[in-house]
């Protein structure tokens, strides 16, 4: 699951003025890959699970851009990111000079820079760019001769994707449901530098993402709306 950030200036609309300062955003981030090196047995790739996390800033934007009106007017964002791999490669040979299967562990960490292209009130279209260092870990047992070997390896992903998110509308009865909406992201990962040279490993391909999103700018701005609101009313009060 991954969710596209939204910046909100007023959370009765998705129309507001142009934003001034940043705002943080964060969402978990679900993925299937589909590495060069998992394969069925019809020789085609199968998508492998990839679970992360997002943290970073909405920019407001400094000029104005046509494209973006309509919507919450950032003009891009930008942040980290961690994810993590574990699978199991049913592939003996992979490795050099083993005729195993093993089980692979990958760690990775990325930055990324995520421009807008366009913003319809709750319709929005980007383009995320991601860098990333991987750390990678290989298990491998032999039952007959009871070894265990590991390789380690480091590599370094280059991602680039289109992006396209809708937002739930705003109902005033029921606030929490602008909080939620839809995500679709494919791209295509470049790996600039191998973790094992000599291996058969290989971790360029596409991925792709389908499912729900959570836009936790959207409920960080009710919060601040309810406590704007309730400090009207005590002013008020007195």
């Amino acid at each position: 699951m991954t969710a596209p950030a939204h910046t909100i200036n007023h959370p009765d609309t998705t129309h507001s003025s142009r934003p001034t300062s940043l705002t943080f955003t964060a969402s978990t981030d679900q993925r299937f890959f589909f590495f060069g090196d998992t394969r069925n047995d019809n020789d085609r790739r199968v998508p492998v699970s990839v679970y992360g996390i997002r943290a970073g800033f909405l920019f407001p934007a400094k000029h104005e851009r046509p494209n973006l009106r309509g919507g919450r007017s950032a003009s891009f964002k930008a942040g980290a990111g961690f994810y993590f791999i574990n699978q199991h490669l049913d592939e003996p040979g992979l490795l050099p000079n083993t005729s195993e299967s093993v089980t692979r562990h990958l760690r990775i960490a990325t930055v990324y820079y995520e421009r807008y292209l366009l913003r319809r009130k709750a319709f929005e279209v980007s383009l995320p760019i991601e860098f990333g260092y991987g750390h990678s870990r290989y298990e491998r047992d032999d039952d007959q001769s009871n070894k265990h070997e590991v390789a380690r390896g480091v590599f370094l992903p280059l991602g680039v994707g289109l992006s396209a998110a809708y937002q739930f509308p705003t109902v005033r009865w029921l606030r929490p449901l602008h909080w939620f909406g839809l995500n679709m992201l494919i791209g295509h990962r470049f790996i600039l530098k191998k973790d094992i040279p000599d291996s058969q490993i290989n971790y360029s391909g596409f991925y792709i993402s389908v499912g729900p999103s959570f836009f936790l700018e959207n409920l960080t701005a009710d919060i601040n709306y309810w406590r704007q609101k309730r400090k009207k009313k005590s002013s008020l009060s007195r």
